[in-house]
């Protein structure tokens, strides 16, 4: 079948960029081997912030007095109703840009889309099934994976990623997330606000280490304000799983400190 444009990839910068050409008059389709909408919709951004929000409603509840509110018998976390709910919101809002592809006749052809030439993506499907389509223009974007560190592969079960942190059958009673950035400090707050012992690793100096340093030291106080054993300058050397628990190895990391220079600017 051939098309003006195809867009491989249905994430947040292909089904944008999908919707408006077919708005200017180019019929296009859209190629997607999992989740319209991508990973930062379905298995990112959105779910973990509808996680924060009812971390955030719970911690409101438990403090409701502060606020001259009487809740009698105490607010309790139900963690598979939030799970849930996350999951909800995600789903929503990918039936939504399926919706808006509708809207504006845009083709969602789901499958693994693989470039063959400068004009061609063989697409095979769940089944196995392959077939080639043909544009004028192809637009990758195909977005981006979590790295698996080598020394902690991940089982799925009690060494885990992002998506089975998303969907747990149960809240476990404690967690050690190894990193600050943006997604290990959400997973760190959620967990701990609803009552799960948490550990922060961070093997740079500051948490959330890509901000500015003043936003780091205030995060890192508030965290531990908040009862999260925050690490930095360390890092995880390897996990054992053979037990009940996960024993985790870590060690200080080595800092070495430059001595300050002069700095010269031409007059």
């Amino acid at each position: 079948m051939n098309y003006d444009l195809l867009v491989i990839g249905a994430g947040p910068g292909g089904y944008v960029a999908a919707i408006r050409a077919s708005q200017l008059g180019l019929k296009v389709g859209v190629i997607e081997k999992e989740n319209v909408g991508g990973i930062c919709l379905n298995w990112g951004c959105i779910p973990t912030k509808a996680l924060l929000k009812s971390a955030n409603v719970y911690e409101y509840a438990s403090h409701a007095a502060d606020y001259g509110v009487t809740i009698e018998g105490g607010a309790k976390p139900n963690f598979a109703k939030m799970i849930e709910r996350s999951r909800e919101v995600a789903n929503g809002m990918s039936k939504g840009v399926q919706f808006l592809f509708k809207k504006n006749k845009v083709e969602s052809i789901f499958g693994f889309g693989k470039l063959t030439d400068n004009h061609t993506v063989e697409v095979t499907a769940a089944d196995g099934t392959k077939s080639s389509l043909t544009a004028k223009y192809i637009i990758l974007a195909t977005g981006a994976r979590s790295r698996e560190l080598p020394n902690l592969p991940q089982d799925g079960v009690k060494v885990i990623g992002y998506r089975q942190a998303l969907t747990l059958p149960q809240q476990p009673k404690t967690m050690v997330v190894v990193g600050s950035g943006a997604i290990g400090s959400e997973f760190a707050y959620f967990y701990n606000a609803i009552g799960t012992k948490v550990t922060l690793v961070e093997f740079l100096p500051n948490v959330v280490p890509l901000e500015d340093e003043e936003v780091s030291k205030t995060l890192e106080r508030s965290f531990k304000k908040a009862g999260i054993n925050v690490m930095t300058n360390a890092s995880v050397e390897s996990v054992d799983t053979t037990g009940k628990t996960c024993k985790v190895r870590s060690k200080p990391r080595r800092v070495l400190l430059k001595r300050k220079q002069k700095l010269c600017f031409p007059r």
